[in-house]
């Protein structure tokens, strides 16, 4: 039930009898004006995460679609993150690493001859091998007549059961190196059976491709090689280049390891023999001159 005064809610007030013209200062509308902020609606999207909406596209300084400046990337303007620059090698720096490896490299092989030199490596094996030396009308010079000594000594401990002695002879000789060994250690009491003369090589790389062929003939495959201490590392990666399981048992005396002189010329000589291997695949055919004798390589 309507009241006096009350009208429908759905008529218009300015539509009754009663009701004056419209006051222009009631009916005006106050709104506030907002500024928008470009930055404030810019978005922001960590690398890896989930998109959100859609980033804005910003213009770069040459003008709309022109990339950002990586600057404003990295303040969080959109976009891919800066990608970063990858190191330069610089040529200086290689040649430097070159000049100390190349100064490194000689000191070093010179202390991997000493080092090996000092190592008795006698396991069992098929063979002991002992490289040759000067002989005088088949008598061995000091120097091969230690390693026979030292061969003996590693034959009666078992090490192994045959001895090979290697080496062949020079111009004008009537004996060889190899058969003189054989000869001086059946004289000593080493069954004749038990040795076998290679009776060929004129230097360590010839002496062990010799050896090496009479290894394969008969089945053999592990060596003890007998020589001078500081020539023990060049025979055996000579010997483990033709194939042999090589160790080594230098001798531990005669003219070769007497003197501190010999041994360190011995050393030296024996580091710039390794290098020419490597680098030519050749034995340096230079020759050690002793008092009792000379020794070729």
């Amino acid at each position: 039930m309507r009241t006096a005064g009350e009208g429908r809610a759905d008529e218009p007030r300015d539509e009754r009898p009663d009701a004056g013209p419209p006051d222009p200062e009631a009916t005006r509308v106050f709104e506030r004006t907002r500024t928008v902020d470009p930055e404030a609606t810019r978005v922001f999207t960590r690398p890896g995460t989930a998109q959100g909406p859609t980033p804005e596209i910003l213009d770069g300084p040459d003008g709309p679609g022109d990339p950002p400046d990586p600057v404003e990337r990295g303040r969080g303007g959109g976009g891919r993150p800066p990608r970063r620059r990858r190191p330069r090698i610089r040529l200086g720096r290689i040649i430097a690493l070159l000049v100390v490896a190349a100064l490194a490299v000689p000191p070093g092989t010179w202390t991997w001859v000493w080092w090996t030199a000092r190592q008795d490596e006698r396991p069992t094996s098929d063979t002991i091998l002992v490289l040759g030396a000067s002989q005088y009308n088949g008598r061995p010079s000091p120097i091969f007549e230690a390693r026979l000594e030292h061969a003996a000594h590693l034959y009666e401990e078992g090490v192994a059961p045959t001895i090979v002695t290697v080496g062949g002879n020079q111009p004008g000789d009537n004996y060889t190196e190899g058969g003189s060994g054989r000869d001086w250690l059946v004289g000593q009491g080493i069954p004749a059976e038990s040795v076998v003369a290679v009776e060929e090589g004129s230097n360590t790389l010839r002496s062990m491709e010799a050896v090496s062929d009479v290894v394969r003939a008969n089945g053999w495959s592990s060596t003890v090689i007998v020589t001078d201490p500081w020539h023990s590392l060049r025979s055996r990666i000579m010997a483990q280049d033709q194939g042999m399981e090589a160790h080594t048992s230098p001798v531990r005396s005669g003219p070769a390891v007497i003197e501190r002189k010999t041994q360190l010329w011995y050393i030296t000589r024996e580091t710039g023999s390794l290098w020419y291997y490597w680098l030519f695949g050749d034995s340096a055919d230079a020759d050690l001159d002793i008092d009792t004798g000379t020794d070729a390589a």
